[in-house]
């Protein structure tokens, strides 16, 4: 038997999803009408729209298990009232007929309510999984539960592979970034036609000839030194010979390694501008930018023999003709022709602006290995969803979160997320409350 579609436009369910068939639903929930229903029908419908929501992951009779009619609060108590009695006169003259009867019409309803009923799936919040979907660190409550299944959550520095595990006030998890960028960033293009995908192996095939080339080029240059070596014997006897250029330039390692690794990642994005057919560019363009890739390409193999000054300079100039401002030079032949502006040229404000750009390409690089969209973005439709609970401490930046407290309701405000009324809420309590 085929499986129902997970996100529905005909039935109204709304799921714990960032999908834009979600957010139309979300845009269309509404409370039932129950009109025709008998109580048993309104509870049973309550609990079936709220199920599709909060848990619909986890088997009913694991959350029957699991549900409590106990629900946690803050009630704020008057100071004044504590301290001048001790809770005695509340049961004076109870069933004498000295009590006041209760005015119905002073009872104020509004922001000093206690929605109660909106805790019903509060011990849901104490899932693994679902503390790390409310982060923000998953884009559904599923594929929350896979990075968990997959091993990339680690609980208090262990690795939790366990969806179901219950979180204590104080524990820390942590979700491995790549997961996380993967979760909420924007998908990847898929490659559609053959020809597409061929020239796209094509180019991944020759990020991986890089290091081919390099030793390529030092068997030339040896080559090279040696007929240069027997060419100055033959000709002139005294003249010295000449030495050759294998003496690698000093200089910090680490330092060398990150410039490899920037002219790395400036090649992937020359590269992928010229793949991507989306743009039209002319021909003089794309010829320069070829003779940018070959550039880069070559400060890479001499990676090792060029100074660490002269790479930070080759490289801030490669990124400023890649990224630097253009304007309009009038041709007399084919019109305007966008010419780059040169460093003496620009303005400071232009300046200020080529260094941010080029301070942001390498906080966010473009790399087509990735199994997400580069340079990153946030996943589309997310925002309408972009919210962290109360009880959650999260530091996005390292990918980790506090889980601080168990939720509760307030005066005015439940710290369990939910798109349900009250009544709704209440509706689905009374169907488990029953079954208690």
């Amino acid at each position: 038997m085929a499986r129902k579609r997970f996100h529905g436009l005909k039935r109204v369910k709304f799921r714990a999803t960032w999908n834009k068939y979600n957010l139309f639903n979300l845009s269309r929930l509404k409370a039932p009408n129950t009109a025709f229903m008998t109580y048993y029908q309104q509870k049973w419908s309550a609990k079936s729209i709220t199920r599709a929501y909060h848990g619909e992951h986890i088997r009913e009779g694991q959350w029957e298990r699991m549900f409590t009619p106990l629900l946690n609060s803050v009630i704020p108590m008057d100071h004044r009232y504590l301290a001048e009695n001790d809770g005695s006169e509340m049961a004076a003259g109870r069933g004498s007929g000295l009590e006041k009867p209760m005015d119905l019409k002073k009872i104020a309803f509004g922001k000093n309510q206690i929605p109660y009923m909106h805790m019903t799936y509060a011990p849901i919040e104490r899932r693994l999984d679902t503390a790390i979907f409310r982060a923000l660190f998953a884009s559904s409550v599923r594929q929350a539960r896979q990075f968990v299944i997959h091993g990339q959550v680690k609980v208090n520095g262990k690795k939790i592979p366990y969806p179901g595990y219950l979180l204590n006030p104080g524990d820390m998890f942590q979700v491995e970034p790549d997961r996380v960028l993967f979760a909420t960033g924007a998908p990847k293009v898929k490659v559609k036609t053959d020809a597409e995908k061929i020239r796209y192996e094509r180019r991944i095939g020759r990020q991986s000839n890089i290091t081919r080339d390099a030793a390529l080029a030092k068997r030339s240059a040896r080559r090279k030194a040696k007929e240069a070596d027997e060419l100055a014997d033959d000709t002139i006897e005294f003249a010295p010979k000449l030495q050759k250029s294998t003496k690698i330039i000093q200089g910090d390692p680490e330092v060398r390694k990150l410039r490899q690794k920037e002219f790395l990642k400036l090649i992937r994005q020359i590269e992928d501008r010229i793949g991507n057919k989306k743009v039209r560019r002319t021909g003089k363009l794309k010829q320069h930018l070829r003779m940018l890739l070959r550039r880069a390409k070559a400060n890479l193999i001499f990676i090792q023999k060029k100074s660490v000054d002269e790479l930070e300079t080759e490289l801030r100039e490669i990124t400023q003709e890649l990224l630097g401002q253009t304007e309009e030079v009038e041709s007399p032949d084919k019109g305007p022709v966008k010419r780059l502006k040169t460093e003496s040229e620009m303005t400071p404000i232009m300046k200020q602006a080529l260094e941010k750009a080029i301070a942001r390409i390498r906080e966010n690089p473009s790399d087509s290995t990735k199994p997400y969209a580069t340079p990153w973005r946030p996943r589309p439709y997310m925002s309408a969803f972009a919210f962290v609970p109360r009880y959650l401490e999260v530091n996005h930046k390292i990918c980790s979160a506090v889980y601080l407290r168990h939720p509760v309701a307030r005066p005015g405000l439940s710290e369990v997320p939910t798109p349900f009324p009250a009544e709704t809420q209440q509706l689905a309590f009374n169907w488990y409350l029953r079954r208690r």
